[in-house]
């Protein structure tokens, strides 16, 4: 695979008010309140309504967002503006069907999941029971590798099956709701805590796979389209309302290979910048010779 990836540092003091809240024990005594599922429909409820409207431009001109790439409409809310439409053909979508692509737009790294079915990022090792809410389906995954795709606001947030397949089985896991930046995930086992929902996907080209999103301070929603039945190559699954969010595809051993710059760039602490249908990996090649 040739070189086409743009890379970010992971920082861990990506703000001084996140730093306030994770670092400082008075912080902390405020993210506990904030992290909490009412509050965060409290801040969704108005960024649902139109009152909220006054924060796009703002947002738009802070986050450099390229507007001209989304479908042009009148929105009621900012979170209706935060749940844009990409226009067609903006994300090229690789015909091959073992190129994997990725998902959703992030900024991507990846783990291997250990013989305990484990993975770690940095300080935080995340337990595939607690983050799948079942020791017995964490087993499937003992030997494969963990893609995490971190979204940040400015990226578009829907996100799509990556193959055809069936969904056997789709679940619902209550949560708290801290941020899913840096210097959150460094310090506290942000994926297993926070709200999520599990996909577990038979798929045609790169075996059974789960797919895990992720909610995150300020997200009050998770929308996925179907939870049964079959799916189709870059259908789409489902979007994030407002902040930062992240999916998290899980492969089984000897499926896939992710493409070593990614892992690369993840053992030397930087996130890989990715768009929605850019190929991050492939069949493992002996299933495709």
């Amino acid at each position: 695979m040739e070189k086409r990836f743009k890379t970010k540092a992971i920082t861990e003091n990506d703000s001084w008010s996140l730093h306030f809240l994770y670092k400082n024990p008075i912080g902390r005594l405020f993210l506990k309140g904030m992290i909490q599922p009412p509050v965060t429909k409290i801040v969704g409820a108005y960024l649902n309504s139109s009152f909220s409207k006054g924060m796009i431009n703002n947002f738009i001109k802070k986050n450099d967002l390229q507007m001209e790439e989304y479908e042009s409409t009148i929105y009621k809310s900012f979170n209706h503006f935060f749940m844009r439409e990409i226009k067609k053909d903006v994300r090229p979508l690789p015909q091959d069907e073992t190129s994997l692509a990725a998902p959703c737009d992030g900024k991507v790294t990846v783990y291997p999941i250990n013989e305990q079915s484990c993975f770690k990022v940095k300080r935080s090792e995340y337990d595939l029971s607690e983050l799948l809410d079942s020791t017995e389906l964490a087993e499937q995954w003992q030997g494969g590798c963990a893609v995490i795709f971190r979204l940040t606001p400015d990226d578009y947030h829907h996100y799509y099956f990556i193959d055809e397949g069936t969904i056997l089985e789709h679940q619902k896991i209550s949560g708290i709701f801290h941020t899913v930046q840096p210097i959150a995930i460094h310090n506290e086992p942000v994926f297993s805590r926070n709200a999520r929902e599990v996909t577990v996907i038979e798929t045609k080209n790169f075996g059974k796979i789960a797919q895990i999103e992720v909610g995150a301070l300020m997200v009050g929603k998770i929308k996925n389209l179907k939870d049964s039945g079959d799916c189709k190559r870059f259908e789409k699954k489902g979007w994030f309302e407002f902040g930062g969010s992240t999916v998290i595809v899980l492969f089984q051993k000897n499926q896939v290979t992710i493409d070593p710059e990614i892992w690369k760039n993840t053992a030397n602490n930087q996130e890989t910048i990715v768009k929605f249908g850019q190929v991050v990996g492939e069949v493992l090649g002996e299933k495709h010779e």
